[in-house]
């Protein structure tokens, strides 16, 4: 998700690009930030904050959650705002020149790809149909269901978070073909995204999806800040340089990127406040077939990473990559689809809450089974 420490990854990336083999040996124990490392800590705090605060103040937050890009579209003006904060800078991080040079090792690119768009949407579809409408089906009522199903795939359909640089240096992956990997899903998502979602929820949920507002999702969320990113990157290299571009113009929004995810957390939580303190055992539902589908995926695509002989720096983030999820996209998409106090929001936001520590593990089991790999085949 997890997400939109979009520029706190950008530092370690940047690090790890600058690393050289003496720096550190391959397997190295490496460490995170203080954000990084207790995300999951502060993810949770905002909640309780948020909460706090719909409980104590349900004027002052009904009247933010009317604040809409005109009536009935669902997307809410100060959660619109936070989320350009966070998804700007990692369009910043966009290089074009770096897609077309990695046409020189597809096979881990093709691989991402494939899991990402033609498994992940599905299996989530299929996860959330089995636990929502059958297994947990009678603790949480066909309505709640229903939107929680749409949530999951809303999703697994928006694949990919910066947080995957950090996973990535932690498993020692090679951090130009992981900005790459997550930059190709990017583009694919402007035109994917949309359709994948309206079919899914349609079938699997069997609630009707607007297809305008989900492209007004994408063009909102995606398309205006992948315009600005280009505009900004291409006008800034050239005139100030890369250097300064990369270490001072997109490290200035680390704390922008920051506290905007967690006030977005606050305001979701703020307007969810009812149906979390009556449905509290809800999120541990919602994290189950969640938990299910990214070790499913990592699995999968590690598997054929290993199986076409793809070099373990570009297997272990392509595995991570598979199980990460573009959180800011998703829960804009649910909040204009269903609203902020909707189950299909709350959905979304359990996907960061769990990001943090799965990936981590998943981190480790990559770590622990790099000598899979052989270190030839990079030269290959």
């Amino acid at each position: 998700m997890p997400a939109s420490d979009r520029d706190v990854a950008a530092d370690s990336v940047l690090e790890s690009t600058k690393m050289t083999s003496g720096d550190s040996a391959p397997g190295t124990a490496k460490r995170m930030n203080v954000f990084e490392r207790y995300l999951s800590l502060w993810v949770a705090l905002c909640m309780i904050a948020g909460i706090i605060v719909g409980k104590l103040a349900p004027g002052a937050t009904a009247s933010l959650r009317t604040l809409e890009f005109g009536t009935g579209s669902q997307i809410n003006i100060p959660i619109a705002i936070l989320i350009w904060l966070m998804i700007y800078p990692m369009m910043l991080k966009i290089d074009f020149g770096s897609i077309v040079r990695a046409g020189q090792r597809p096979k881990g690119l093709l691989i991402t790809v494939a899991v990402n768009w033609l498994l992940k949407p599905f299996s989530m579809a299929f996860f959330g149909w089995l636990f929502f409408r059958h297994i947990f089906l009678p603790l949480i009522g066909a309505e709640l269901a229903s939107q929680y199903i749409a949530g999951v795939i809303i999703l697994a359909a928006a694949p990919c978070t910066a947080m995957v640089f950090v996973w990535s240096y932690l498993s020692d992956g090679d951090p130009a073909y992981t900005l790459v990997q997550v930059s190709i899903n990017d583009l694919i998502m402007l035109v994917a995204f949309a359709p994948i979602v309206k079919v899914l929820v349609a079938g699997a949920a069997g609630l009707e999806v607007p297809f305008r507002v989900l492209v007004y999702s994408v063009v909102i969320f995606v398309v205006i800040p992948l315009a600005l990113g280009i505009l900004s990157r291409t006008v800034l290299t050239r005139t100030r340089g890369r250097e300064w571009f990369d270490e001072r113009y997109v490290a200035r929004f680390a704390p922008v990127t920051i506290l905007a995810l967690l006030m977005t957390l606050v305001f979701i939580f703020a307007f969810q406040s009812d149906n979390i303190t009556s449905r509290w055992f809800h999120v541990i539902l919602i994290a189950v077939p969640i938990l299910l589908q990214v070790y499913f995926n990592s699995s999968i695509t590690y598997g054929l990473m290993k199986l076409f002989r793809v070099p373990y720096a570009v297997a272990a983030p392509g595995a991570l990559i598979g199980a990460s999820n573009f959180f800011e996209l998703a829960v804009a998409t649910a909040i204009a689809l269903y609203g902020p106090g909707s189950g299909a929001a709350l959905a979304t936001v359990v996907g960061v809450l769990v990001e943090v520590p799965v990936m981590l593990s998943v981190c480790r089991v990559c770590v622990a089974t790099r000598h899979w790999f052989d270190p030839l085949a990079a030269t290959r």
